[in-house]
């Protein structure tokens, strides 16, 4: 009976979403665990294993599918499926997560004339509003009536780290003060005053976070806590963080995916946006490790944005790459690329795939914009502007092709627009130059730090981000600073070397020579001036080395999300924090 057969397939697709987030919060516990032993490099792997585990869970589903029911389905069976399934969602905490699930599992099973709603979730169809786990999602204290000492202890308490604090009190006390500091002389707590944290820390790298929000008097004050590891295994609290800019810093779309562990992840989404307001879903939810549910939430954003709007995408501005095409809606604040079929470097197209992928698993410690990867997106072809329209069927005619009225990219990257470096560079002024080349080399530093070289270090292929931030987002040349040869160049033999054209020593593959970086980076007197007082060490092949050595011993450097004047070490004598990092 087709009723009966759809129930089936409805329950089939659900206990493949549920094993996905099972698996997915074991993760999340795992990296707590980790964290408490100093397994540094085992949070690394499961962050990296983590992202796979979606595209298994849904091969899982749709092979299990087709063995049970075959692979031909009649019409109005699907309908029936997606019926089925949104009876089954009634009272599941994760129902947008298990809607895109189904998307996938779909998408992979029927072709293109069955996505639209009748058959997949195009819209939301459980509403997530004041869902919530039990016990809640976020723990409530009361400063006014406990105390703000005894409130503050009892919410590091209820965290339950499995291992000691250097010193809880002495932390804590530090935390009142840079409160006392931040919130002024003329704070006076309201009726309302209450202190909220999340339920579970925010894992990644050596780093465990917890997230929270002071209210009063009906505003909120948002409040990060980095709890870090001394060399004895012990806990301390490295900063307070006040404020959305500070938290926002945290959720950069530059940085690794957290590991949380949540029973209900929309309720820490809806946490998340009172205190990050103008930060969409799609990056919270990407953020907290959901990328899929984070492509989702942004197509419908996409889709939405281009029914209230009238622009049309034009080529990105900036020096045109030679193997990504790039363009723009200006309303909207992303960037689309496209690999072309004509390309300038001689790299296929699977390469440069495998290339992103690297940059998505990786650690990208701050400095390396994260992508969206979809396929078959289809856009009116009204929307582009001519120019536009024209120079895609010219370099990229292989993935370009036409729906109807449409215009449809079977495959495309989206990351979020940045000001290319060159360009800031040539519209600042000194002050603003000076602080965007020291932040150029503090990104290729940090990069290191991870076992990133760039490869192509032009200014054409950094960002700034709106905070200032300088971000790398070309991945054709990346590769792992392990793998590099970084060599000084041999002093000339003769007069006729020192003026050959050619080099007069040979060059291998992975060949690296820091001092030429110079030869194209600093032809401006000003920047020159700046890269040299802050960064002459990058053009010294003995600093690549050093850590280049650093990185093979397994030394993972420490990359803090937030300024070092915020780290509450400040606040003390050096003396005071034996055993702590510098």
């Amino acid at each position: 009976m087709l009723r009966d057969k759809a129930n089936a397939i409805a329950r089939a697709i659900l206990a493949g979403f549920d094993r996905h987030y099972a698996l997915f919060r074991y993760n999340a516990q795992q990296a707590k665990t980790r964290y408490e032993g100093g397994d540094w490099h085992r949070i690394r792997k499961l962050a990296r294993e983590r992202i796979d585990f979606y595209d298994l869970r849904a091969l899982e589903a749709v092979e299990r599918i087709k063995s049970e029911f075959g692979t031909e389905f009649e019409h109005a069976l699907w309908p029936l499926v997606k019926r089925h399934y949104v009876l089954l969602l009634a009272e599941h905490r994760r129902p947008e997560l298990a809607e895109t699930f189904f998307n996938t599992v779909c998408t992979k099973l029927l072709d293109r004339s069955y996505f639209h709603n009748e058959i997949i979730f195009v819209r939301p169809a459980v509403s997530t509003q004041y869902l919530d786990s039990d016990p809640m999602s976020y723990r409530v204290y009361y400063p006014t009536h406990a105390g703000w000492a005894a409130a503050l202890r009892q919410a590091i308490i209820d965290v339950g780290f499995a291992c000691p604090f250097v010193d809880a009190e002495r932390d804590l006390r530090l935390v009142r003060e840079a409160a006392r500091e931040h919130l002024g002389p003329d704070y006076a707590p309201a009726a309302d005053c209450q202190f909220q944290l999340l339920r579970t820390p925010f894992m990644r790298n050596k780093g465990a976070y917890l997230i929270g929000r002071l209210i009063n008097d009906s505003e909120i004050l948002p409040v990060a806590l980095p709890i870090l590891q001394d060399s004895r295994g012990r806990l301390y609290i490295d900063a307070v963080l006040f404020g959305t800019e500070r938290v926002e810093a945290l959720f950069n779309f530059s940085r690794a995916y957290f590991m949380v562990d949540m029973d209900v992840p929309s309720a820490y989404v809806q946490f998340l946006s009172s205190l990050m307001p103008t930060k969409p879903d799609s990056e919270l939810y990407t953020m907290l490790g959901l990328h899929k549910q984070g492509k989702t939430l942004f197509y419908r954003d996409l889709l939405d944005h281009l029914r209230h709007s009238s622009d049309r995408f034009v080529i990105a501005p900036g020096i045109k790459g030679l193997v990504m095409a790039v363009f723009t809606l200006p309303s909207f604040p992303y960037v689309f690329k496209i690999i072309k079929d004509k390309r300038g470097k001689e790299m296929t197209r699977e390469f440069i795939r495998s290339q992103y992928q690297l940059v998505k698993l990786h650690d990208r410690v701050g400095r390396m914009a994260d992508t969206w990867e979809y396929a078959d997106v289809s856009i009116p072809r009204s929307r582009f502007d001519p120019a536009l329209e024209a120079e895609l069927r010219n370099v990229a005619p292989s993935i370009i092709y036409d729906d109807g009225p449409n215009l449809v990219i079977q495959h495309v990257y989206i990351e979020r627009r940045m000001v290319p470096l060159n360009m800031h560079l040539e519209r600042s002024d000194r002050a603003e130059r000076e602080r965007a080349i020291i932040e150029y080399g503090d990104a290729i530093r940090e990069m290191v730090a991870a076992n990133i070289f760039p490869g192509d270090m032009l200014y054409k292929n950094f960002g700034v981000i709106r905070q200032g931030r300088v971000v790398f987002y070309d991945y054709d040349e990346v590769a792992y600073v392990t793998d590099m040869n970084f060599r000084r160049i041999p002093a000339p033999r003769t007069p006729e070397d020192e003026m050959s054209a050619e080099p007069w020593y040979t060059v291998g593959p992975h060949d690296v020579f820091p001092e030429e970086f110079g030869t194209f980076l600093l032809g401006d007197p000003q920047i020159r001036e700046v890269f040299m007082k802050h960064h002459a060490d990058l053009l010294d092949a003995a600093w690549w080395q050093e850590k280049q050595q650093r990185v093979r011993a397994g030394i993972l450097d420490d990359v803090f999300p937030y300024p070092d004047t915020l780290r509450l070490r400040h606040r003390l004598p050096a003396t005071i924090w034996p055993g702590l990092p510098a």
